[in-house]
């Protein structure tokens, strides 16, 4: 049968510009269909890249405390409307910067880019709708959902991109609030949290966990839970939301918990969950239906009910990481034209860039406990290296776990400078089977923080031989 392409990619996202090169690359005829009038999706415009710009400016005031700076850049930062303009203008760079990248690349290998929403007419068949509203039918083989997600707004918090706000419109703010509610105790919530506390907003957070980003190893959640205090973040803890509403005034929001404590700020960010954005596909006459969650169900290699249609990024739910999106779509795109897609190489990294950030790969100690692991701890701290004392990140812990009995290393988990990129360490060592033994071995530059994987290495190995 004759297709118009070989492959449609719904969503110009991480997952599906991969999807898109990759199967360009493998010479097949490709469209990426994007119904925004930009392209990268949430994570460039209005997620990852922004957020994380955004997090500089008040990363950048975290590292002054340690030069007793901190105060004057918060006062700075709160009296001046400059301040944060600056910030949020350097974030616009940023974005335009990518975008233009993506679309040079996107163009250089050949992918068709049509704007328009895409919604199915049958298995094979999709009706993309442009911005004047013409109607074009295009057929395609093999077609990749990468429309991503979106926060959640439940019908009774009253957003409205002033004082209540979601992920999304918090990053369109032009002024510092003075006080800020954060409901929620995820990746998001946390990493807004330590961004605005960093930035001399008074930061209460509020969730029903028994403490925030409660996957983290036992460890680093202790940590990252003094950090918090140190930023001056309240922890309203095992608490339930019951109401949320604006002020009689008008000029804050108030927050009642179920217990009937009633909590007052300036503004408030609602960070709990996002949602599948499947609207306007018409799943339903492609064969594919969603569960009670409002998920469609995919298998190990991203393949729907249809064995032609497949589903990534954050469309296909966790862990929803943009580096894990683009692996998703060029392993997708490989197994549908059977290219040669090496394998993931061991366990993925994860990070949260709360300040200071937070990272991992492999197990924590809970879950190699739950499964009766025979492993040995060594541990970092980044005030004992001369790098830590030179850069004031005292604070910093580099956490190693190791198979008693293989010495491969099991986990990796730190929190501090640059956890992002020293977790990647860690994770050559143990895709290349590199045990600890290895680790301990190696020469790495001084001062680093990267000395931090030879200190903890040390102290496993001191275990693992003492009689």
């Amino acid at each position: 049968m004759h297709y118009d392409y070989d492959l449609l990619v719904i969503g110009s996202g991480p997952g599906g510009q991969a999807a898109a090169i990759a199967a360009a690359q493998l010479g097949r005829r490709v469209a990426l269909i994007e119904r925004k009038p930009y392209v990268g999706g949430v994570s460039l415009q209005t997620g990852t890249i922004p957020s994380k710009a955004l997090r500089e400016a008040a990363y950048l005031t975290s590292r002054a405390a340690s030069l007793g700076m901190r105060g004057a850049l918060q006062r700075r930062a709160a009296m001046e409307p400059g301040f944060l303009a600056e910030a949020l203008r350097q974030k616009d760079r940023v974005v335009e910067s990518k975008e233009a990248q993506l679309l040079g690349r996107l163009m250089e290998e050949g992918v068709t880019l049509i704007p328009g929403e895409a919604g199915f007419v049958d298995a094979h068949t999709l009706v993309v709708t442009s911005p004047k509203g013409d109607m074009q039918p295009l057929s395609a083989a093999v077609i990749v959902l990468a429309t991503g997600s979106r926060p959640r707004r439940p019908g009774d918090v009253p957003f409205d991109k002033e004082r209540v706000l979601d992920s999304t419109s918090i990053l369109k703010i032009r002024r510092l609030p003075g006080s800020l509610l954060v409901v929620g105790g995820g990746v998001i919530a946390c990493e807004f949290a330590t961004m605005f506390a960093a930035l001399g907003t008074q930061v209460t957070l509020v969730d029903s966990h028994a403490r925030p980003l409660g996957y983290l190893d036992a460890d680093i959640g202790a940590e990252l839970a003094g950090e918090f205090h140190d930023l001056g973040i309240q922890l309203c803890m095992n608490t339930r939301v019951a109401a949320i509403a604006r002020n009689e005034s008008g000029d804050g929001v108030v927050l009642t918990t179920e217990a009937g404590e009633v909590l007052q700020a300036d503004t408030l960010l609602y960070a709990l969950g996002r949602e599948p954005n499947y609207d306007g596909l018409r799943l339903e006459r492609a064969g594919l239906l969603a569960d009670d969650q409002g998920w469609v169900r995919i298998n190990d290699d991203h393949q729907t009910a249809q064995s032609h249609i497949y589903i990534v990024g954050d469309l296909a739910g966790r862990p929803s990481l943009a580096a894990t999106a683009m692996e998703q779509g060029r392993r997708a795109v490989h197994h549908a034209f059977g290219g040669a897609a090496a394998s993931s190489a061991g366990p993925l990294p994860m990070a949260v860039y709360t300040i200071p950030e937070v990272s991992w790969v492999g197990e924590t100690e809970a879950e190699l406990q739950a499964r009766a692991a025979r492993y040995v701890r060594g541990s970092a701290r980044y005030g004992d290296t001369a790098r830590g004392q030179i850069i004031g990140a005292e604070h910093g812990l580099l956490k190693l776990l190791v198979d008693r009995d293989s010495r491969a290393i099991l986990g990796v988990h730190i929190l501090g400078e640059a956890a992002s990129e020293l977790v990647h360490v860690g994770q050559m060592a143990m895709a290349c089977g590199a045990g600890v033994d290895q680790l301990a071995a190696t020469v790495f530059n001084y001062p680093t923080l990267a000395q931090c994987y030879k200190t903890a290495a040390l102290e496993c190995l001191a275990q693992l031989e003492s009689p």
